[in-house]
C-alpha cells in the first residue's frame, strides 16, 4: 500500500471516530438536558398505544403509519417503563445519526466535512429534544441523508449525474488525494444499491410523504443524465471532462454508480416501504385514494399558499410551539431564527466550492432534495412545527459544512485564518449555547404542561368518571382519555354540535377556553374548573349525577389530591400550545 494509501486510510479512520463522537455527544446532550421521564406526548401516545403495556390504545388515523410503531416495539411490547423507551430511543437516534452521515464519508474527500454535517444537524434544539421521542422526523431525516450520500459519486469517479463542469478542459491530478476519506478503493455498486433502497425503504415505511419529492429528484436526475449522456462521460484516467479542479481537489478511480441502478434501487426502496401503508389502506380505508382522501381531511388539506406568512410560520415555531396549529397572530423570534439566516450563504459557499472541485451534484443534489422535502411545508400547509423540516436541514448540512471548511480555505490561502476562526469559534459557541438554552426551557415546558392531564383525570375521578368511559373536547383529547383510561369520541365528531351523537355519547367534555356546548346545557351538564394547571382556562364539563351514576362533589369542594400540585406562570399547550413569557 502507498504511503498516500496509508494516508487516506488513517484519515478515514479519524474521520468515522469523529463522527461516532458527534453521534455520542447528540446522545448524551439529549439525556442531560431533556430528562428520561418525560412523559410521552400526544403523538407518541398514539404510536406507543399500539402495544398492551401502554394502553389503552388510541385511534390510529389515516396519516399515521406502522413505522414508529415497529421502531419502539422491542421496548414498548415488553414493559411500560417510559425513561427505559427514551433510553432506547436515543440510542437509536445516535446510531441512525451516525448511519445517515456515514455514506458521507466516501461522497465527500476533504477531510472534517462530515463529522461538521452531522454536528450542524444535531445541534439544533429540536433534534436534540426529539432524539428521545417516538417521532418520525428524524428517522426520515437519516434515511434520506444516507440514500443522497450513496447516489453521490465518489471523487474522481464518473458521476451518475452532471456536474456542470465546462467541456475541453484538462484535468489536474497530480499530488490529489484517491477517494473520500472513508471509502474504499471501488465503491461496490451492488452494496450502493442496496443501501439506497435500505434507506429509502426505512424512510418511507416511517413516513411516505416526505419519501416521494426526494425519491422524485433522484430520478429526474437520472432521467437527464440518460437524455445526456455526454455529462457523464469520463475523461483522460477515469476522470469526466470539465474545469480542471482546483490544485488538490480529489481525483480517484473509484467506479461509477450508474444512473439506471440508482434510479431503480431508489424506486424499489421507496414502493417496498409503502407496501405496508399500501396494504393498510385497502384494508381499514377500502382504497389507497380513500385513505388520501382521509388524511386530508384531518391535517385540513393542501393547497398552494404564494405568501411570506408561511415560511414566517416555521420562523416563529423555532422559539415554540412544538406544533403551531392554529398559527394566526403568531410572532418570529428572531433570535431564535437567527441561525436561519446563516443556512442560504453557507449553503451557496458549499455550492462554489463543490463546482470549484468540479462536482457541482455533490452539493446540488442534496440542495434539491432538500428544497424538495421543504416546499410542501412551506407552500402547501397553514401550520407549522420545528420538527417538520428535520429532513431538510439534515439534507443541507453537508453542503453547508462544505461551504464552511471552504470559506476555511480560502481566508487561510488569503492569510487571514487567524481573524477567521476565532470568528466562526464564536458563532458557533453562541449558537450551540442558545440551542441548549431552548432545549432546557422547551423540555421543562412540556414535562410541566404535561402534568396537566394527570391534574384533568383526577378532576374527572373526583365526579365519577372512571372506564369504561367516553371522552370529547375541543382540545387535547386524545391524551387526556388515555391518561384517564378512556376513549376519545369517534373520530369526526365535534363537541359543540348542537345534539350529542346517536352512538357513543361521551361521559365528559374536555374544554380549554370554550363554553359548555348547547346540547349539554340543556341536558344540565355542569362545569368544573381544573385547578392549578400548567395552562389557563382548562374545564371539564360532566352530566348531572344521576345521569353519570356517581356520587356528588364532596360538600367542602376540594378535589383529591389535585390541589397539590405547584402553580406554574407559564406553559405550553400540553401538546401544541404555546410557550409563554416566564
Amino acid at each position: 500500500m502507498s504511503t498516500s494509501a496509508r494516508n487516506t486510510e488513517r484519515a478515514g479512520r479519524r474521520d468515522r471516530w469523529w463522527l461516532a463522537g458527534v453521534c455520542g455527544a447528540f446522545g448524551a446532550l439529549s439525556l442531560a438536558v431533556v430528562h428520561p421521564g418525560l412523559p410521552l406526548g400526544w403523538d407518541e401516545l398514539v404510536y406507543a398505544s399500539r402495544f398492551a403495556p401502554y394502553g389503552p390504545e388510541t385511534p390510529f388515523s389515516a396519516p399515521r403509519t406502522r413505522g414508529v410503531p415497529l421502531l419502539i416495539a422491542p421496548v414498548a411490547a415488553v414493559g411500560h417503563s417510559v425513561p427505559l423507551l427514551r433510553c432506547y430511543l436515543t440510542v437509536a437516534a445516535a446510531l441512525s445519526l451516525y448511519l445517515g452521515f456515514l455514506p458521507w464519508l466516501c461522497a465527500v474527500a476533504r477531510r472534517g466535512v462530515v463529522p461538521l454535517a452531522a454536528a450542524l444537524y444535531s445541534s439544533v434544539w429540536f433534534a436534540l429534544f426529539y432524539a428521545g421521542a417516538a417521532m418520525p422526523n428524524h428517522y426520515v431525516a437519516m434515511g434520506l441523508t444516507a440514500a443522497l450520500g450513496c447516489c453521490v459519486p465518489a471523487p474522481g469517479a464518473a458521476p451518475p449525474y452532471g456536474t456542470g463542469a465546462r467541456p475541453g478542459a484538462s484535468v489536474a491530478s497530480a499530488a490529489a488525494p484517491g477517494p473520500g476519506p472513508g471509502c474504499g478503493p471501488v465503491r461496490d455498486r451492488a452494496r450502493t444499491w442496496a443501501a439506497v433502497a435500505a434507506a429509502l425503504a426505512a424512510a418511507t415505511l416511517i413516513r411516505p410523504n416526505d419519501t416521494v419529492w426526494p425519491v422524485g429528484v433522484l430520478l429526474g436526475a437520472a432521467l437527464w443524465t440518460r437524455l445526456d449522456p455526454g455529462r457523464r462521460k469520463p475523461g483522460p484516467g477515469g476522470s469526466r471532462p470539465g474545469r480542471p479542479p482546483r490544485s488538490g481537489a480529489p481525483v480517484s478511480t473509484s467506479a461509477p454508480v450508474p444512473a439506471p441502478g440508482v434510479a431503480l434501487a431508489a424506486t424499489a426502496g421507496m414502493l417496498l416501504g409503502l407496501l405496508p401503508w399500501a396494504v393498510e389502506a385497502r384494508l381499514r380505508f377500502g382504497s389507497v385514494l380513500e385513505r388520501v382522501r382521509a388524511a386530508g381531511d384531518i391535517q385540513g388539506g393542501m393547497h398552494l399558499q404564494l405568501s411570506l406568512d408561511t415560511v414566517l410560520r416555521h420562523a416563529a415555531a423555532l422559539d415554540g410551539p412544538l406544533l403551531c396549529r392554529p398559527c394566526e397572530g403568531v410572532t418570529v423570534g428572531w433570535a431564535s431564527a437567527a441561525w436561519w439566516l446563516l443556512i442560504p450563504p453557507l449553503v451557496a459557499l458549499g455550492v462554489n466550492t463543490a463546482r470549484e472541485e468540479g462536482r457541482t451534484a455533490l452539493a446540488v443534489l442534496p440542495a434539491a432534495a432538500a428544497a424538495a422535502v421543504a416546499v410542501p411545508y412551506l407552500f402547501f400547509m397553514d401550520y407549522a412545527a420545528p420538527r417538520f423540516l428535520l429532513p431538510t436541514y439534515a439534507l443541507l448540512a453537508p453542503v453547508a459544512a462544505l461551504g464552511v471548511c471552504g470559506a476555511l480555505r480560502r481566508a487561510r490561502a488569503a492569510r487571514k485564518l487567524r481573524l477567521l476562526v476565532p470568528l466562526a469559534a464564536t458563532v458557533a459557541l453562541l449558537h450551540l449555547g442558545f440551542q441548549l438554552h431552548q432545549l432546557d426551557l422547551h423540555s421543562g415546558i412540556q414535562a410541566a404542561a404535561r402534568q396537566d392531564w394527570q391534574r384533568m383525570e383526577r378532576v374527572l375521578r373526583a365526579h365519577g368518571v372512571r372506564p369504561p368511559c367516553v371522552l370529547d373536547g375541543n382540545s387535547a383529547t386524545i391524551p387526556v382519555a388515555h391518561t384517564a383510561g378512556c376513549r376519545p369520541a369517534a373520530q369526526g365528531h365535534r363537541y359543540a354540535q348542537g345534539h350529542p351523537p346517536a352512538e357513543g355519547r361521551p361521559q365528559a367534555l374536555v374544554l380549554r377556553g370554550a363554553p359548555l356546548p348547547a346540547w349539554a346545557a340543556r341536558a344540565d351538564w355542569r362545569l368544573h374548573p381544573v385547578p392549578h394547571t400548567y395552562n389557563p382556562g382548562w374545564r371539564v364539563a360532566v352530566p348531572p349525577p344521576t345521569v353519570l351514576g356517581a356520587p356528588r362533589r364532596p360538600s367542602g369542594g376540594r378535589l383529591p389530591d389535585a390541589q397539590s400540585s405547584d402553580p406554574v406562570t407559564a406553559g405550553e399547550d400540553a401538546a401544541h400550545g404555546r410557550a409563554r413569557t416566564r
